[in-house]
């Protein structure tokens, strides 16, 4: 990979969230409250994460962003438009690859000039150029089953920033890979997104994830989710592809486990058993 990029003006769009809420089965028997009057700006291209207990709504609130997922209440605007339908400028990315197992790499990546009518020659271009920054050049043409994790994770991300979207989600994209790959995708990652700035929200579990690569973090509240801190991390970028040791990172990982330990999340060792009614 060519040296990694200073930061570049952004041209990704904001986003507003404004006291949004989400229930599941509101007409139902058992209405489900997941998220709870949550407000936040995101600034066109700041790289945002979420990090929060399992179902704390962290998945929920990317969905309703991206417009695939209905809010029950408040609002949400993307460039200042309200979201009402399935956004198309924007680039999502989950856990899964969700590679199709027929298909090369630089065809799976091809996919979004196949489906969405996309300029075929320019999307090439921008794939190529994609795949030689990732190093995996030598894998365009290779079958899902002919890459390993990292390499499948690397493709994945490809496709989802081929198409130059102003928004990337993404839902635990690491999530499956081994440790020291977590690390070489997530600069990667650093590396993509110095070079265009979209706005990213990205949803982990893991908090020295979220600090390592965000300007901000909001750290979640347990069900129903609520934002109980925007943490900003003043570290230089480009960052480190290693973090543990500096101490100011330290310093924000401590602060975030401090809430969970606080909200019960976390218990150590000499937290009190619990007695069953």
């Amino acid at each position: 990979m060519s040296a990694v990029p200073q930061p570049q003006a952004p041209t990704g769009a904001g986003i507003a969230i404004r006291k949004v809420s989400k229930t599941f089965d509101e007409e139902g028997d058992h209405p489900f409250l997941a998220l709870k009057e949550v407000t936040v700006d995101i600034a066109a291209g700041e790289f945002i994460s979420v990090v929060g207990a399992s179902g704390c709504g962290k998945s929920t609130l990317m969905l309703m962003v991206a417009g695939l997922l209905k809010r029950s209440h408040g609002d949400i605007l993307v460039g200042g438009a309200s979201v009402t339908r399935p956004i198309t400028d924007v680039g999502i990315a989950f856990q899964d690859h969700l590679l199709l197992e027929f298909r090369t790499a630089f065809d799976n990546v091809m996919l979004h000039s196949d489906i969405r009518g996309l300029p075929r020659k320019q999307v090439e271009a921008r794939a190529k150029e994609l795949f030689e920054q990732l190093r995996l050049t030598h894998a365009m043409h290779k079958y899902p089953r002919q890459l390993s994790g990292g390499m499948r994770q690397r493709v994945s991300l490809i496709r989802t920033l081929v198409h130059d979207p102003s928004v990337l989600l993404m839902d635990e994209p690491f999530g499956a890979l081994d440790a020291l790959t977590r690390l070489q995708v997530r600069m990667d990652l650093e590396t993509l997104w110095l070079r265009r700035r979209p706005t990213v929200l990205f949803i982990t579990h893991s908090v020295e994830e979220a600090v390592g690569l965000s300007d901000r973090v909001l750290v979640m509240s347990p069900s129903p989710g609520e934002v109980v801190e925007e943490l900003r991390v003043e570290l230089p970028r480009p960052r480190p592809i290693v973090l543990g040791d500096a101490p100011e990172f330290s310093a924000y990982v401590d602060r975030i486990h401090r809430h969970f330990e606080r909200m019960g999340v976390l218990h150590g060792l000499d937290a009190p058993e619990r007695v069953a009614p």
